[in-house]
């Protein structure tokens, strides 16, 4: 298959983020061994990168709270990573003692935001993630830092670019390999998009970056294409769709990870993805859940599927 243009990488990095930011904002409780499987179909599938758990208090993310026994119980393959989010030290350690390969960490780019969700200003929840790179470093893990908040803000609305730049360029700097950047609110439009990544990558190089979109205004599909147009080749997803936003009540979260491979595959994009297996996984977690699959095109092949049985 011929690329469109020559200005889309050869390949695309898929961060699969079901199982952790899709479920956590699930309501149906999920078991470990449910979890187990759906991480082991999405390996089976090849994704490459699973962010599987989050080390938090089960009393805010009651969804987290088997994140320990998943780790410790997952058939891991080799050449997959099983990352955690870890939101402090007891976190890091947390999940340290259960090895996992990498960790990530997050900011807001909105002062709003930030003070509503953890009661300190921006700089002050950056400086409490010192603790953990100096310790990631002494053990050699790996941490993925994540912005929230790029391209709207529930409290403040627009975001200034800069402002992003400025958020991820320090997250950058305090060893951060790579740098997502999430629109929590899912407001972003491809010209935003736009002037967003042409901003954030004079600060972090744009090998470096990674984009987050959720869909809660059906834009995340175009909003990759923008990206992908300037050069990004990560990309994060939720396998279904999983994970709702809890700023626009009803509306869909995450991208699906069905409609962004089908859309990679389509370009011409390499992932190295299983795309029937792709879809089996969304339709075993969306029957766990009671729910059909918010992914478009994973509907689309299940009524085809149902039409020839």
């Amino acid at each position: 298959m011929v690329k469109l243009t020559a200005n889309f990488a050869e390949k695309v990095k898929i961060v699969e983020v079901g199982p952790r930011d899709g479920l956590q904002n699930e309501a149906t409780p999920i078991s470990a061994i449910d979890k187990i499987a759906l991480i082991e179909k999405l390996s089976d599938a090849g994704i490459s990168y699973i962010e599987s758990g989050s080390f938090v208090s089960p009393k805010w993310v009651p969804q987290m709270a088997t994140s320990t026994e998943i780790f410790e119980k997952l058939n891991r393959v080799v050449g997959v990573t099983y990352a955690a989010l870890t939101p402090n030290m007891r976190g890091f350690e947390a999940a340290m003692a259960v090895k996992a390969d990498e960790v990530a960490i997050f900011g807001a780019a909105s002062e709003s935001f930030s003070q509503k969700n953890i009661n300190c200003s921006i700089e002050e929840s950056l400086e409490r993630f010192a603790p953990i790179m100096t310790a990631a470093k002494k053990a050699n893990i790996k941490v993925r830092g994540y912005v929230s908040c790029v391209l709207g803000c529930p409290y403040e609305g627009d975001i200034d670019p800069e402002q992003v730049a400025k958020v991820a360029s320090k997250l950058f700097q305090m060893g951060c390999y790579e740098i997502s950047l999430g629109d929590t609110v899912g407001v972003g439009t491809p010209a935003n998009v736009t002037k967003l990544i042409q901003a954030v990558s004079t600060q972090v190089p744009l090998d470096k970056l990674a984009v987050h979109f959720h869909d809660t205004y059906g834009q995340a599909l175009t909003n990759i294409y923008a990206a992908l147009q300037l050069g990004v080749c990560v990309v994060d997803s939720a396998i279904a769709g999983l994970g709702g936003c809890p700023y626009a009540k009803g509306a869909s979260g995450n991208v699906a990870t069905e409609d962004v491979v089908y859309m990679l595959n389509g370009l011409g994009i390499e992932t190295t993805i299983n795309f029937e297996k792709l879809l089996s996984a969304g339709w075993f977690i969306s029957e766990k859940l009671g729910k059909a699959p918010v992914s478009k095109v994973s509907t689309a092949f299940l009524a085809q599927k149902q039409q020839t049985v």
